[in-house]
Parts: structure tokens; sequence; C-alpha cells
């Protein structure tokens, strides 16, 4: 588990292709290794890796061509920058929201607006995932925790401080691009709840 407060911005030192698979070789730049064993997870733009080898300041971790095809690690190359979070301690602050690091699909920014210092963003999510997402609401945008201000029919908004701004890789991130998006676990526990009660306890 993890809480979306993200701890350092990474960057992909290399991609190795192992048959439909892959390995990320990943520099966590900043994020204290020291504590992490083989095996152990580590939340790479929101996707939940276990680490399997480590080189200094860097992690290799292997993905799987699901994993691949479902969320924007498939389009990576060496450079890009990543959000990295350490899996979440019992004894750690839960500053975010309670995440999985398994992401439910793929979003899109569709514009970024100044608002002071601030900026607010638009996202673009698939029509199955905009059920779960409510104003005040939490949602997990490349593995960064984020409060729902805006719904309509296929978006929805957030507002970012420049701190979120300068500590994640939304500071490079525009328009067009593609994201992560985890739903609250909250949600759809409540969906499967309620169905279950319309159902007469019938999944």
């Amino acid at each position: 588990m993890f809480t979306g407060i993200i701890q350092a911005v990474g960057r992909i030192a290399s991609r190795e292709t192992h048959g439909s698979d892959a390995r990320l070789v990943i520099d966590a730049t900043t994020l204290d290794l020291g504590d992490v064993a083989i095996g152990d997870s580590i939340a790479v733009a929101g996707v939940c890796l276990t680490a399997v080898a480590f080189d200094g300041a860097r992690f290799l971790a292997d993905v799987s061509a699901e994993t691949l095809a479902r969320t924007t690690l498939g389009a990576l190359s060496a450079g890009d920058p990543v959000n990295l979070e350490k899996s979440l301690r019992l004894a750690d602050r839960l500053g975010g929201h309670l995440v999985s690091g398994h992401v439910d699909g793929m979003g899109r920014v569709v514009r970024v607006d100044d608002d002071g210092a601030s900026q607010r963003w638009t996202f673009r999510a698939p029509a199955e995932l905009m059920r779960y997402v409510a104003v005040k609401g939490s949602i997990c945008v490349d593995g960064t925790s984020l409060t729902v201000n805006t719904v309509d029919a296929d978006t929805f908004g957030v507002t970012l401080i420049p701190h979120t701004l300068g500590q994640t890789t939304f500071g490079t991130r525009k328009a067009g691009d593609a994201v992560n998006l985890e739903v609250d676990l909250v949600a759809r526990y409540v969906e499967r709840l309620f169905g279950d009660r319309a159902t007469g306890g019938q999944p």
C-alpha cells in the first residue's frame, strides 16, 4: 500500500526488452533506498513494482506485458521522469489516501490553467472510471494523491499547489500527456456493497 505522497522524482535509466515483458532500470535520485530490500514494492508513476535488484542509487524492476499495455510505463524510455514512493509502513503518517498501486486505467491531460501561484488541471478519464470520481473525493494521478474539485461527464478537475508542481512530474507535464489513474478504494467497496444489496447479495 501507498499514500500518494510522492517522495522523489526519479528517471528511467534504461529499458531492456525481455520477450513481451520489460526490465526497467530506475535512477531513484534522492529517494533513500537504504531500507528497501529485494522483493519490496516501490510505486513508479503510480504503478506498484517489485525491486528485483539494486545498483547504487538505482533499482531494477520487471514489468509484465499486461502492465506495459495498461499503464504509461509502456511508453517510457531512458531519461523520462517518474514519480516514486516507497511502500507504506504501519507507523507512517497517511498524508494522502490509501493507494494500492494497481492502476485502473489511463487518462489524459486536457488543459492546464493558471490560478494565482497554483494551477487548475483538467483530466479526461475513461467512462468506466468516471463513476468513481466525486467532488471532494480522492484520486491518484501518476501516483499522486489529489482532491477532486470538479466533475463533468468525462472529465474531472484538480488544483495543484506550487509544492506539488515542484516535487512531482507535473512540473514537466502538458496538455495531451497520458497519465495513470487509480480511483479511490472506498468508492469501489461502496459500489460493491450497494450492488450486493440491490441484487439480493449476488455479485
